[in-house]
Formats: C-alpha cells, structure tokens, sequence
C-alpha cells in the first residue's frame, strides 16, 4: 500500500498531466476549426470536378483513344497503395484505423497473387505497418514540416505518382485516409485514384449537353492529372480535420479520466491519512491509559 508521500506526488502528476491534455483539447479544437472549413470548403469543387470528368468519361466510354489514366494498362498485377496518415500520434485510433484498413487491403491483394507497393504519407502510418509490410515501402512522403496544407503539397505527391505511372511501376493506385464526419466520428476510407473511376450517380446526364472544343479525349488528357492532384488534396484536408476531431475528442476523454483519477487518489489519500490519524490517536490514549 502506498504511502501518503507517494500518493500525495501521484496526485500532483496526475494533475499536470491533465493540464497537458486540457491544454491540448483546446489546441486541437482552435486547430479544428480552420481544418474542418477548409475540408468542407473543398468538397463542392471536388464533387463538381469529378461530375464533368464522369460525364466526359462517359462520352469516351471504352474507345482506344481514351488516355491511359482512364483506360489503365489492361492489367492488374501491380498496385500502389498511398497510406496518409497524421505526423503526430495522442489522436486516438485515426493513424490506426487507416492502416489497419491498408494493411488488410494490402494482404487480401498478396493473398490473390497481386504485387503490392506502399507509398506513406506521414510517419505514423509507416511506423504502424512498417513490421509486417515494410519489405513492400517504395517511398515516404514527409509533411512535418509543412505548417498548413496546400494543393502545392499535393501536387508533389501527384507528380511522383503519375511519374511511377508513367514508368509502368504499378497499374492500380489506391488512395487510403480518414473522411471527416464529425468530432467522434471519421470514416477509413480507401479511393482508386488511378485508372479513374467515378460513381454512376455523378455520370448522370445533365440539364443541359454540351460540345467540347478541343475533344474529349484531349480534355481528359489535361484534366485527368489534375484529377489524381484534386483527390489527393481532398483527401489531405479531410485528413486534417480528421486528425484534429479525433485528438480533440481523445484529449477530452484523457482530461475527463484523469480527472477521475484525481478523485480517487484523493479518497484513498483521506483514507490513508485518517488511518494514520486513527493509530496516532489509539497509541497516545494507549499511552495515558497505561500511566
């Protein structure tokens, strides 16, 4: 049983320590605030990007003209899984639950004979699979030092993407993140980024047709590029957002149990230092009465 020294020194730890984490919540919701306005602020630009692309899709349908970033390289042997994941860890389970996703995705596809290679975006995904899946690294992309996310930062790594592409490295790539929901809730989400591929309810035919001045296929060529730059962004700013909610909510949780933690120490200190009183009180009275 331990001392009242000992409790009373474990007391004072456990409250420094919820300072850290209440002073950490705060940090993350002030963070969280410009992160989540600037994922959110993406989305419409990024629905309405990938609307036009699935309807030229569409138009070009399976023709032999359509570019390789649509039509792929007709195989399926070779595939690149880009992991984003936080630079920092004390987020909960956000950095665990998008590698678990990839590293489950990544065995199914070594299970049915595919060749995988990973390419990380932050150090806590790439230390969490880096174990089981680190013979499969082909690179690793470091935003420690980036202070606010750009789409700079993301054409850099669509450029060494598409640049891998073009060399015949991979077939198949597949963007893995965290979409923002809420503050307790982010969704591991996995996203085929090359060879394109839209959903069916945003190739619906439009209001209005339109003729396309130079082709179709000329336009896919350029837009296309900048497709892979516009979901990685995406997928950088709900990362984000994410990172932040789920730090937010998992320094609050940390705040409150410390907090509880606190009381109980507390009481069990009283105790302690009751029984102490209790003794000192019985030898003194013992003492008397034996006078």
């Amino acid at each position: 049983m331990p001392n009242l020294k000992d409790l009373k020194n474990r007391i004072a730890s456990v409250k420094n320590t919820r300072k850290i984490t209440k002073a950490m919540q705060m940090v993350a919701a002030a963070k969280l605030r410009r992160a989540q306005e600037a994922a959110e602020a993406s989305r419409p630009y990024a629905e309405r990007f990938n609307a036009v692309m699935s309807s030229l899709a569409a138009s070009v349908g399976g023709a032999d003209t359509a570019p390789k970033l649509l039509s792929g390289t007709g195989k399926d042997k070779v595939h690149l899984l880009i992991v984003m994941t936080a630079e920092k860890g004390l987020c909960g389970g956000f950095n665990s639950n998008i590698a678990k996703k990839a590293r489950a995705h990544a065995l199914d596809l070594i299970a049915d004979g595919k060749e995988v290679k990973i390419l990380t975006v932050g150090k806590k995904g790439r230390d969490q699979i880096n174990r089981e899946l680190g013979q499969y690294f082909v690179g690793h992309v470091d935003l420690t030092e980036v202070k606010r996310i750009g789409f700079s930062d993301a054409q850099g790594i669509a450029k060494d993407v598409l640049i891998r592409f073009d060399e015949g490295e991979f077939d198949v790539a597949t963007l893995f993140y965290s979409e923002f929901v809420n503050v307790v809730s982010q969704i591991p989400t996995a996203l085929q980024i090359i060879p394109a591929k839209f959903d069916a309810a945003e190739g619906d035919a439009p209001d209005t047709l339109f003729d396309y001045e130079p082709s179709e296929e000329a336009i896919l060529v350029d837009l296309l590029p900048r497709g892979v730059a516009t979901a990685i962004f995406s997928a950088l700013l709900e990362n984000g957002a994410s990172e932040q909610g789920a730090r937010m909510s998992a320094m609050d949780n940390a705040t409150r149990n410390a907090g509880e933690m606190i009381d109980d120490l507390t009481i069990e200190y009283n105790r302690s230092r009751q029984a102490v009183i209790t003794n000192e009180l019985i030898e003194i009275i013992s003492g008397a009465e034996a006078l």
